[in-house]
């Protein structure tokens, strides 16, 4: 089974597979710069994927194969996530002298001692932080463990495509390593930045605050673009998939603007700002430097300006593609649409290039 950090990889393919889509990116690397060589964004059958859990699987293998197709690449091995609430992490100090197996042996004594469940239904790896701050002869290790049928349904999934799933990584950590593409975006000096990553999936809405470019603090609530996509439905009298088109195409009546879509909006900054008020009655930090918008959700137009104004503090819709170039497939504008959804899939298709 493939490890939660596993590093023995060469190119492969990022899969994201969310709530309403499966999101597929390959990228290269020459002379020192990020190429995508191809990218796909596939929708998939209603509740083929229900809160991050696979219910479907050939809805979702019949989609990754779609993926595929449009992408156009010739890859076979794959970086794929769980969900960070399907994982428990906990930090634990080692000695600094024990090699790999050793601290692999090791953990797997005590592990019950940290994870609630029965050891053979658990998939578990670790990887070494660095030094002790307390004690220079120990390290810091970060053990990372999930049910494994949380990690073999992916797998089977990714079969169903003709996929091989090389790196199994965790949601968090994927959209942690594309943060580190945008926080030069972000001020002069991005040393001790403060950042609240906003994730507007469709079902659901991800906060996770970044401190120096390490995940802090992650909270989830059940708030996304779906409710947009049914507030058009009824409205309008449309079904659920000429909702979603019109809402990402256009189209619309003239009152959509204030009577739908602004109603939205106002409610979404307000999950925004109660999701941030958890975060500050939770420890020492009663501000951020800045927000920045990931998900299908983030591009609606006039979002970010709406919650930087509400909230006063500087908002970004997240491109992790800004500085990269493009391969001649891979269209320029849809890709910068896209670009927010495509987060998660950016930071395993980076997994490529540990």
């Amino acid at each position: 089974m493939p490890g939660l950090f596993n590093k023995k990889a060469n190119t492969l393919l990022g899969i994201d597979i969310s709530s309403t889509s499966v999101k597929l990116l390959e990228l290269s690397l020459r002379g020192g710069r990020y190429r995508v060589e191809g990218y796909a964004v596939e929708p998939l059958p209603a509740n083929a994927v229900v809160e991050k859990n696979i219910a479907e699987l050939e809805g979702v293998g019949h989609a990754l194969s779609r993926a595929l197709l449009k992408a156009r690449t010739r890859l076979k091995h794959v970086a794929v996530a769980v969900a960070g609430s399907a994982v428990i992490t906990k930090t634990i100090e080692m000695d600094g002298g024990l090699s790999d197996d050793e601290m692999e042996n090791h953990l797997k004594i005590e592990a019950d001692q940290y994870i609630p469940y029965p050891l053979d239904e658990v998939a578990i790896d670790f990887e070494v932080q660095g030094v002790s701050a307390r004690n220079p002869e120990r390290v810091t290790v970060l053990l990372a463990a999930c049910r494994k049928e949380n990690v073999e349904v992916r797998e089977a999934a990714l079969a169903l495509a003709g996929l091989t799933a090389r790196v199994v990584d965790v949601e968090a950590y994927a959209l942690e390593r594309s943060f580190g593409l945008i926080s030069t975006q972000l001020a002069v000096s991005n040393e001790r930045l403060t950042v609240a990553v906003v994730d507007i999936g469709a079902t659901m809405t991800t906060l996770s605050v970044l401190h120096n470019g390490k995940i802090i603090y992650t909270r989830e609530q059940l708030f996304g673009g779906r409710q947009l996509t049914e507030d058009i439905q009824r409205r309008y009298g449309l079904t659920v998939e000429q909702a979603g088109l019109a809402k990402k195409q256009g189209g619309l009546p003239e009152d959509y603007a204030s009577e739908v879509l602004q109603p939205f909006c106002e409610a979404l900054v307000q999950q925004v700002s109660r999701s941030l008020q958890f975060f500050f009655a939770a420890g020492q930090y009663n501000t951020v430097d800045h927000i920045l918008l990931a998900g299908g959700t983030a591009s609606v137009s006039g979002l970010d300006r709406l919650i930087e104004q509400r909230l006063g503090t500087p908002t970004l819709v997240a491109n992790p593609f800004s500085n990269m170039a493009l391969s001649s497939k891979v269209n320029a504008d849809a890709l910068a649409s896209d670009a927010p959804a495509l987060m998660i899939a950016c930071g395993l298709a980076l997994r490529s290039f540990d």
